[in-house]
């Protein structure tokens, strides 16, 4: 462009001007004060950003209080050979502790070279794996690159437990700025090894498993040491996304993962390329679908002797420990327990398999029901029903007072329950209703099996039902079901206390004969009519009625209650008021012949017998020897014995010598074992034969059968076929065991003496033509020599002193019994409230009638 020199003038003057000057210093100005107010805003900004940055940090733990150490881990059970036999779990606990020594390298570099490549040099916050994550979710719009750092992950899985529940991003943001400056702090003071043992005991590997020693037992069945590099990519490739990286149910995705996952240890030069492709060709998934069913197939109930573990466990850390329930519960089930149970898993599984075979019970099999029905309405409101809502259905609304929940078939049950569907929705139930079920079936007649060994009072094996059982912590016959003891208790409440205290022997003699309650109910025996003067020895074998009710008749019922009490029984009745204001007590004749208000449970009379076995000396039976925590240390010690005498071993040989006759010629014989083993034990049948006992010992073990309906129903004639299941067990034991056959211990004030058969005195060697043995405690024995065959015929002042004290009718205390003879069976009431074992057994009175077959037929 050309200018004049008009033009130029003019633009001279334009430059010059004060309003142009003074414009753009205004204009100057304004950008100043704007950049001031941007840069103090900065300023503010950061400030008020790193304050809140530091109260953040101020806020967090102090690296001095946290523990990295995760809190919960399974509870693991272990037979007498210290064998695993069940792993105690709940949400969240299925972690088994491993040390970093432990876990094979592969596995270690698995993990690192793809959650954190840089794990040995960071500082516990990876920089450069940020930057990567940031310019990641920059570039693909997708904020799926991982920057959290294996110690950043311990912490967040131990200290910030609850990020799953964070609702906002402030909330994020928080416990993000908190776990990258712990991570620089417990990078501080912590190892890094100790760190990484802590991130392999604590992430979640799917399948409920924490840890990788749960997920080498889950996925491989074996210890995490033992693992192949494939299955090392497999286990380090779950942890991204346990759900969607699952081995069982994903294994494609899971094969994508493991395949990166051994990439990244070839290109970390961790492995070889030879060993890069041997992992790849592993058909590894198949070995895991295998252990899978496997683990589907077994039964992941807890076996009946697991839950009394637990149920003991449980108990003494609160009664020894001081623990409340809450926390006797969190030891148990995730405090990562040892417990070295009694269990001898040989005896055991003699034990499972014969109480679960069909062959060994009657022909007839019926069967119970566990039913419960749940129903959720559209508007949330639910209902609840059970077996029980069934039961009274039947009983009170139909009046059907006979009716038992016990069929003949299942489908016989099903349609029960499907009825009284009907009768509670006879339209059915809505379209928006929804209905949760389970039902049942328990075969019937049912059993439990208790063994123990009476000289530690561990218990070997326990059955607590036949049949699978569906449930933990159901109902376990065993311990649990207090039922009716029959004619089993005449030896303890009765026998035992007369030959210890009141100076009977096996020789004492009890006549046989009519004899009354003392409210003048006649007692009768199982058997028609009576067999007149007997022995101890012979009215223990033939389990007779009427001579135990008169020995305990002349000992005392208290005596003789005193002495149940002190062989342990928790479950008598000393004195209470009912409901309806009458008052029952067991403290009554009826007890000679087990007819007791609330029963016996099966473990308690086998601690009983087993007192005997063990020459007088009662020992609790315990299911644990010693539980160890977390750490190693001995929580609980069970291995020293909790005993204390009942009887004078002297008693105790003599009751031993005794019940060896209900075997080898009593009510027992059936009881006999195969292998010669002796057996010295007591039969024991209630009223109607609702329920079936045999209470016996060998030289080595004590165990008590019982068979009944869990509702009271008359078993059918075969009532011999407990005893001859006993004998199978026992002698099944007898042989895995490798027990040699060897006498019963003999007490050494207990002395063997040959008696003329005549007189019962002392026989004379030469003169006595029939003689036989039998066993006396030494301030016991007779001490006259016969006089039938040497001198005038007559009674000695043994028998004679003897036969007087124990003759005649006698009347102690109140009760009453009813004994039908036709039947064979005695049953013995005295009129209040009912009893569990049988229908005549009330008012504290019980009942009782012994009444089994040996192999000649015979009949208690």
């Amino acid at each position: 462009m050309n200018y004049g020199y008009r033009e130029t003038i003019s633009k001279q003057k334009n430059l010059v001007s004060t309003g142009q000057r003074l414009s753009k210093k205004s204009l100057v100005v304004f950008f100043k004060i704007l950049l001031y107010i941007l840069l103090l805003i900065c300023i503010t900004g950061c400030a008020l950003v790193f304050g809140i940055v530091r109260g953040i940090i101020d806020a967090a733990p102090d690296i001095q209080d946290v523990s990295i150490v995760p809190s919960s881990y399974s509870t693991t059970v272990y037979n007498n050979k210290e064998k695993e036999i069940a792993k105690l779990v709940t949400s969240g606990s299925n972690r088994i502790k491993v040390s970093i020594d432990q876990v094979p390298d592969n596995l270690k570099w698995a993990f690192i070279d793809t959650e954190d490549a840089r794990f040995y040099e960071h500082n516990g916050i990876d920089i450069q794996g940020i930057g990567r994550a940031v310019v990641v979710a920059i570039t693909t719009l997708n904020p799926s690159e991982g920057a959290s750092t294996i110690t950043q992950q311990v912490l967040k899985n131990n200290v910030f437990t609850d990020w799953t529940s964070e609702e906002t991003l402030g909330d994020q943001v928080k416990r993000k700025l908190q776990e990258q400056y712990l991570a620089i702090q417990l990078e501080k003071v912590t190892k890094k090894e100790t760190i990484l043992e802590t991130y392999l005991n604590t992430i979640n590997l799917g399948s409920n498993t924490l840890g990788v020693q749960a997920a080498s037992h889950r996925y491989f069945d074996k210890d995490v040491s033992d693992l192949t590099l494939s299955e090392c990519a497999v286990i380090a490739g779950i942890t991204q996304n346990p759900a969607a990286y699952n081995p069982i149910y994903h294994p494609k995705a899971n094969a994508k993962r493991r395949k990166k996952i051994l990439k990244n240890m070839l290109d970390a030069s961790h492995i070889t390329k030879d060993e890069y492709n041997e992992a790849m060709k592993d058909d590894v998934y198949s070995r895991i679908q295998s252990v899978d069913n496997q683990i589907t197939q077994s039964n992941n109930v807890y076996s009946y002797f697991v839950d009394e573990v637990v149920s003991q466990v449980m108990s003494d850390l609160q009664e020894q420990k001081g623990y409340t329930y809450t926390q006797a519960y969190n030891a148990v089930y995730s405090g990562g327990l040892k417990i070295y149970t009694t269990q001898d898993s040989k005896i055991q599984k003699i034990c499972n398999k014969e109480l679960s075979n069909a062959e060994n019970y009657p022909n007839t099999v019926s069967y119970s029901i566990n039913w419960a029905w749940t129903i959720q309405h559209a508007d949330g409101t639910t209902e609840n029903y059970s077996e029980s809502y069934i039961n009274y259905y039947h009983k009170v609304l139909l009046n059907e007072s006979s009716f038992k929940l016990i069929f003949s078939t299942k489908e016989a049950a099903k349609e029960c329950v499907k009825q009284y569907k009907k009768y509670l929705y006879p339209d059915g139930l809505a379209d928006d209703d929804v209905e949760y079920e389970t039902l049942y079936y328990t075969p019937q007649p049912q059993a439990s099996f208790t063994v123990m060994d009476q000289y530690t009072g561990y218990v070997k094996a326990i059955v607590g039902g036949r049949g699978s059982k569906k449930v933990s912590l159901g109902l376990d016959r065993a311990t649990q079901s207090t039922r009716q003891p029959g004619s089993t208790f005449k030896v303890l409440s009765t026998y035992a206390p007369a030959i210890d205290t009141m100076g009977y022997t096996l020789t004492t003699k009890i006549k046989d004969e009519p004899f009354n309650y003392s409210n003048g109910r006649p007692v009768k025996n199982w058997y028609s009519g009576y067999r007149g003067t007997v022995t101890v020895r012979k009215a223990i074998a033939d389990s007779m009625n009427v001579c135990a009710v008169k020995t305990l008749t002349e000992i005392t019922p208290q005596l003789g209650f005193d002495y149940l009490l002190n062989f342990g029984f928790t479950t008598l009745v000393q004195n209470r008021t009912e409901k309806d204001g009458s008052v029952v007590s067991d403290i009554q004749q009826p007890l000679a012949l087990g007819g007791i208000t609330d029963g016996i449970t099966n473990l308690e009379i086998t601690a009983a017998y087993a007192t005997i076995a063990n020459q007088g000396t009662y020992t609790r039976p315990v299911f644990y020897s010693k539980v160890v925590d977390s750490n190693g240390r001995i929580l609980l010690d069970n291995t020293t014995p909790t005993t204390h005498t009942v009887l004078k071993s002297s008693t105790a040989s003599l009751l031993t010598q005794g019940m060896t006759s209900v075997i080898t010629e009593g009510t027992g014989k059936a009881c006999a074992l195969t292998d010669g083993m002796p057996v010295s034990g007591k039969t024991g049948t209630t009223s109607s034969a609702y329920d079936l006992w045999f209470c016996g010992y060998t030289p080595y073990l004590t165990a008590s059968i019982w068979t009944g309906y869990d509702e009271n129903k008359e078993l059918g004639s075969d009532q011999a076929y407990h005893e001859r299941l006993w004998s199978k067990i026992m002698s099944q034991i007898d042989q895995v065991k490798g027990y040699e056959v060897k006498d019963f211990e003999m007490s050494d004030d207990v002395e063997e003496v040959t008696l003329c058969s005549s007189s019962g005195a002392l026989a004379i060697e030469g003169v006595c033509p029939h003689t036989y043995t039998e066993y006396f405690s030494k301030d016991t024995a007779p001490t006259n020599k016969c006089s039938y065959h040497y001198g005038t015929p007559k009674k000695t002042t043994n028998e004679s002193s003897t036969e007087a004290t124990t003759s005649g009718t006698v009347t102690v205390g109140s009760a009453n019994a009813a004994d039908n003879a036709a039947d064979r069976k005695t049953s013995v009431s005295s009129g209040s409230s009912d009893s569990s074992g049988s229908d005549d057994a009330k008012d504290g009175s019980g009942s009782s009638n012994d009444g089994s077959s040996g192999s000649n037929g015979a009949k208690e």
